[in-house]
C-alpha cells in the first residue's frame, strides 16, 4: 500500500496553523499510511501548529529544502521507502520538480484554486 505525502505550510494548513478540513477529509477516506512533509525547523513547527498534526510530520529543518532533492532521498532513505512506494502532493513547483527527480509520482497542487476534485482524481489514478 502506498503513502500519501502531503505537503504541509500551503496546502494541508495555512499559515496560522489551520487544518484544511475538506482536504483532512478527503484524506482520511483513503487507508494508506500519510506522512506531512515540511520543512519548518523548530519555532515554526509550532507556529503553523505542527505539532498537532493528525500525521507523523517530517521535516529537515530547511537543511536542506524541500526544492532540494537530497530532501526527499533523506526521507526515502529515512523510512526505507522505494519511490514508487510513495505519491506525493504539493504547492511548490520547484519541490514538485525536485521530488520527481528522485522517482516520486509528485502532483502540484494549485493552493490558490483549492481543487479537491483533481486531487482526488491524482490520488484515486495513482495508488
Amino acid at each position: 500500500m502506498k503513502t500519501i505525502l502531503v505537503d504541509a505550510v500551503h496546502c494541508f494548513v495555512n499559515k496560522e496553523g489551520e487544518i484544511f478540513v475538506a482536504m483532512q477529509k478527503l484524506l482520511e477516506s483513503y487507508l494508506n499510511p500519510k506522512i506531512i512533509l515540511s520543512g519548518a525547523n523548530d519555532e515554526q513547527f509550532k507556529i503553523f501548529g505542527l505539532d498537532k498534526m493528525p500525521w507523523e510530520v517530517f521535516t529537515l529543518k530547511h537543511d536542506p529544502e524541500k526544492t532540494d532533492s537530497k530532501y526527499y532521498e533523506t526521507l526515502l532513505d529515512k523510512y526505507g521507502f522505494k519511490p514508487q512506494d510513495v505519491i506525493y502532493f504539493e504547492h511548490d513547483s520547484e519541490a514538485v520538480k525536485s521530488a520527481q527527480s528522485v522517482g516520486i509520482n509528485s502532483y502540484f497542487y494549485d493552493n490558490d484554486k483549492k481543487d479537491l476534485v483533481a486531487l482526488k482524481d491524482f490520488l484515486d489514478k495513482n495508488l
